[in-house]
């Protein structure tokens, strides 16, 4: 298994009232970008499910310089996100940490200065 340090939340940057399914977003990923399976290991749809994506034990394609060590999650939306969507991401960042231990939360946003990506302090919801 892969040594995970970092949970990095995105968002999917859609418009907040359009229903995006992982499907849309492995397509894009896919066939928009020519990579070989979904960047994300998890989707939060708008009504609080978690869907997986790219295997745990695979690097993920969604944080540039970040994704060997990294579990990355979206949220389908822009910067308006719904209650359930927020307690999703609580809970499966508390049962992922059960795992890896060493684990901490982070925005996309920490990692660049050209995104604001996922619209909201991370840190702040799951600490």
């Amino acid at each position: 298994m892969r040594t995970i340090t970092k949970f990095i939340v995105h968002c999917s940057d859609t418009p907040n009232d359009r229903d995006v399914t992982i499907e849309d977003i492995k397509d894009w990923h896919v066939n928009g970008n020519g990579w070989s399976d979904i960047g994300y290991h998890y989707v939060i749809d708008r009504d609080g499910r978690i869907h997986s994506g790219r295997p745990v034990r695979t690097a993920g394609a969604h944080c540039y310089g970040h994704n060997s060590d990294s579990i990355g999650v979206c949220l389908v939306g822009r910067d308006q996100f719904e209650t359930w969507q927020f307690d999703a991401l609580r809970k499966l960042y508390a049962s992922l940490l059960g795992i890896f231990k060493e684990m901490k939360p982070y925005g996309h946003r920490d990692f660049t200065d050209t995104k604001t990506c996922p619209n909201f302090e991370v840190k702040e919801v799951l600490t």
